[in-house]
């Protein structure tokens, strides 16, 4: 058995090889775009993730002779390595001079004085496809400036990396904030460039952009992606991007995911659970203070499961609020904003299985799917 395991990582790892390979992103594709900013002034969004090929996408531009007049940077920063959650201050880029304008923190939307005499935005950033993973909270602030502000916005596609699966309960009125600014599920199974067209069409903007997007080549959504780039500082490979959408309704509780550890998103823990398995979080680049900071918490360690997940393990959750001793603080305030409900936390509460949590969930996901149909590219 552990014989036809290996052969099936392997295998797993070839094709994962052989579809990265293939795929030709749309900053890659510059044939498609180019002359679409020639001549005029360009403000990109971007992070440390906007690359074509192992160059930076602006470094690339200003080479072909593009006028780049100023960069807007997301959580994290142009460069990735803030905390998450951390304020991102305002600067200039030290390689080529460039104004950097932070869409994190009070200004995550454009100021119309931020955006006088640009011509075109461009977006390339990584998602991971995951509700709260705040890009596409980005994504809808600056395609709601371009709107009001009757400037054209460009976005350049990248796979999503769990863009094989749609899962999780459908955000809810009442439950609108940064990391779930939509009524979608945790897990949306869409690109970036998707789903920009799915903020224009569902009318999530008051007024629809001017939107064009350059699709990728040899794409498909269940094709294995693994990034070439970290897209935030605590999700470091393939591992942790598959695990994100579980592990992080953990920040919304008393339990770690290793943050502040080498292997965030990969495995979770805490002080009061019984286990052989251990971690202690430690101050460091891109987690200043993790939560249990300096103690060291006893859990699960995801590092080596034999597949990807396929869809969202509650069960994780479920067994490590059995397990806490005080239940009434397990949940903090974060919780149901990222859950995008209040029910979810109250279902784990009642002590409903994972089967039945996810029966509540289907009238929902298949009234999303229907729509997401409208959208898909690829």
């Amino acid at each position: 058995m552990a014989k036809i395991k290996q052969i099936f990582l392997l295998f797993s790892l070839l094709l994962s090889v052989l579809s990265y390979s293939q795929i030709k992103v749309a900053a890659e594709r510059t044939n498609s775009y180019i002359p679409l900013l020639k001549q005029q002034k360009i403000a990109v969004v971007g992070n440390q993730s906007s690359r074509i090929g192992n160059t930076h996408l602006v470094d690339s531009l200003i080479t072909l002779g593009i006028d780049i007049a100023k960069v807007f940077s997301p959580e994290h920063g142009f460069r990735g390595i803030a905390d998450a959650g951390a304020k991102i201050e305002d600067g200039i880029d030290v390689k080529t001079g460039i104004p950097i304008v932070s869409l994190y923190g009070k200004n995550k939307k454009p100021y119309a004085e931020q955006l006088a005499g640009i011509d075109i935005l461009l977006f390339d950033i990584q998602d991971v496809g995951a509700r709260f993973y705040t890009y596409i909270s980005t994504l809808h602030y600056v395609m709601e400036a371009a709107a009001e502000n009757n400037i054209k916005l460009i976005v350049l596609d990248r796979p999503n990396p769990n863009g094989h699966y749609v899962d999780g309960p459908i955000r809810e009125k009442g439950f609108k904030s940064f990391v779930g600014m939509h009524p979608i599920p945790i897990v949306h199974g869409m690109t970036i460039g998707e789903y920009a067209q799915m903020i224009n069409g569902e009318n999530w903007i008051s007024t629809k952009c001017d939107l064009s997007v350059i699709k990728m080549e040899n794409y498909t959504h269940d094709m294995s992606y693994d990034l070439p780039i970290k897209p935030s500082p605590n999700l470091p490979n393939a591992r942790s991007v598959n695990l994100y959408p579980s592990l992080c309704l953990f920040e919304g509780t008393t339990v770690s995911i290793g943050r502040g550890t080498s292997y965030p998103f990969q495995h979770f823990g805490a002080p009061y659970l019984e286990s052989s398995y251990s971690f202690t979080p430690k101050s460091g680049e891109g987690s200043k203070s993790p939560k249990h900071e300096n103690k060291e918490c006893f859990g699960t360690d995801l590092r080596f499961q034999d597949n990807y997940l396929t869809e969202i393990n509650l069960n994780w959750l479920i067994e490590a609020y059995n397990n806490c001793p005080d239940k009434e603080k397990f949940f903090n305030n974060f919780f149901d904003k990222l859950a995008g409900t209040d029910q979810l936390r109250l279902q784990i509460i009642e002590g409903k299985t994972e089967k039945k949590i996810k029966e509540s969930w289907e009238e929902g996901l298949g009234n999303f799917k229907e729509i997401r149909g409208k959208y898909l590219f690829y």
